[in-house]
């Protein structure tokens, strides 16, 4: 690691931790200020100096525990605007337990539920201003990294639009294609911080990739992919030559009998929870325009399986009077007032608890396509097929760390990355993170009519 890098993650970690410690100093002063009078004077327990300090250390692990799982520590990596959202979800999130242990401790649900809401605001505020700050500091002291795109035939104005959007951290200086040759290429490396492999030939990527690593030089590298599936390989050391092992499974008896303990155990507690909330918009849908509430669908699960999903209906009665199965889209004149809303805030969703209750479905997956439109994809990029090697999920990695205007090709790579390289943790950090993109607008919209167009000419390019 270059000194100047190591430098960046210093100062960022000092910051981070600065502000993990000014929020839990907020906690610190209620609890000895209010919380802990009440519950010495309801249990007559008096806590020593240990015991003080044993509390604030829970709330400073719980909160760089969420902050960490959140990204509210990714100064400089994550726009300013997600940060605070991080910050925000971290703190309801410690604050709610933080209440929880608060209310043990006193026997009963401990008075002062408004000092906490308070305290929260506060934090809240000072999130916001800190993250500001530190973004400022960010920038001021690390200018954007100038890049050296190198690329084959496919056209450059996809990646380059998307480096465009973090024009904070990324500066595309010069754009070379692999056809110059690889003089041409390696006189120029050394000139920039870093250098993008953009859709260039596997033996020409491997020749490059390996120069730069020589040379410590920074590459961000697209995967194809093979690539997704190596990565999620396991290592072996049964001789004296590294193997690494593609499982013919995705995932083991004993992960599939977690992840389903899990799936039965939440969707539970969430049909509790939020049968008030499907009441409600059962009656409202009603009352629109006396149609059915809820909308069945067939989708596809595990292996291919059929299966209704269930979700409120969102559309006019007669979205696909002509039978074809289309995609929402972008502005889809087909859906109701009362479907934008519900869509919004994703309580369309929630009947697919059921279909999780029932095995049909998990609450971490891909998300389940219906069987034309799988065959469509299909046709442009067989490995489309792979995504059914686990259930199909309420949400997965492609909704978390994708877009609305991701390309399917896209989103299988980003679906793939998360069936090879599954974890119980992996799919209870996907559920937190879930949380966070319901409030992310670029998350609920439709689709673009030339997603599958650009899907195309991707995937023709990219199995070269």
């Amino acid at each position: 690691m270059k000194k100047n890098d190591s430098v960046k993650r210093l100062i960022i970690l000092a910051l981070g931790l600065i502000g993990l410690c000014v929020l839990t100093a907020f906690y610190a002063h209620d609890w000895f200020a209010y919380y802990y009078h009440h519950i010495a004077w309801k249990t007559h327990n008096r806590f020593n100096v240990n015991g003080h300090l044993l509390i604030v250390a829970l709330y400073f692990i719980l909160l760089f525990f969420f902050s960490n799982t959140y990204g509210a520590l990714k100064i400089g990596y994550l726009k300013p605007l997600d940060i605070f959202l991080s910050q925000l979800f971290s703190l309801l999130c410690v604050n709610v337990i933080s209440y929880a242990q608060l209310s043990l401790m006193y026997g009963w649900f401990i008075i002062g539920g408004g000092h906490m809401v308070s305290m929260m605001l506060y934090q809240l505020v000072f999130a916001g201003l800190w993250g500001w700050l530190c973004n400022l500091i960010y920038r001021r002291a690390f200018p954007p990294r100038e890049l050296l795109l190198v690329h084959g035939e496919r056209p450059v104005e996809d990646i380059l639009g998307k480096f465009a959007g973090r024009k904070d951290k990324y500066h595309v200086a010069k754009c070379m294609n692999i056809k110059e040759g690889y003089d041409a290429v390696i006189r120029e490396v050394g000139k920039y911080d870093a250098v993008v492999l953009w859709d260039i030939h596997t033996m020409d990527r491997n020749v490059l990739l390996k120069y730069c690593y020589s040379h410590s030089i920074r590459v961000y590298m697209m995967p194809k992919i093979p690539d997704v599936l190596v990565k999620g390989s396991e290592q072996l050391h049964l001789f004296d030559t590294p193997i690494l092992l593609t499982r013919e499974y995705a995932l083991s008896v004993e992960q599939r009998i977690a992840k389903r303990f899990i799936d039965v155990v939440c969707s539970l507690i969430l049909i509790v929870v939020t049968s008030p909330i499907m009441l409600i918009t059962a009656v409202v849908i009603k009352l629109y325009d006396k149609g059915p509430v809820l909308y069945k669908q067939v989708r596809c699960t595990k292996d291919a399986k059929e299966f209704y999903i269930l979700k409120f209906r969102s559309m006019r009665v007669d979205a696909e009077k002509d039978g074809v199965a289309r995609l929402a889209a972008k502005n889809d004149s087909r859906i109701t007032p009362v479907g934008k809303f519900i869509r919004a805030v994703r309580i369309d969703e929630l009947p697919q608890l059921f279909n999780i209750l029932k095995g049909e479905m998990s609450f971490i997956g891909p998300r389940p396509e219906r069987p034309q439109i799988i065959r469509e994809y299909i046709e442009e990029m067989p490995e489309f097929a792979y995504r059914t090697r686990v259930k199909a999920g309420l949400a997965g990695y492609a909704q978390v760390y994708g877009k609305y205007n991701t390309t399917p090709y896209d989103k299988l790579k980003l679906d793939l990355f998360y069936i090879e390289n599954y974890s119980v943790w992996l799919d209870l950090k996907l559920m937190l993170l879930t949380l966070k993109i319901l409030f992310t607008p670029d998350s609920t919209e439709g689709v673009d009519e030339k997603q599958v167009t650009a899907m195309k000419k991707q995937v023709q390019e990219e199995e070269k």
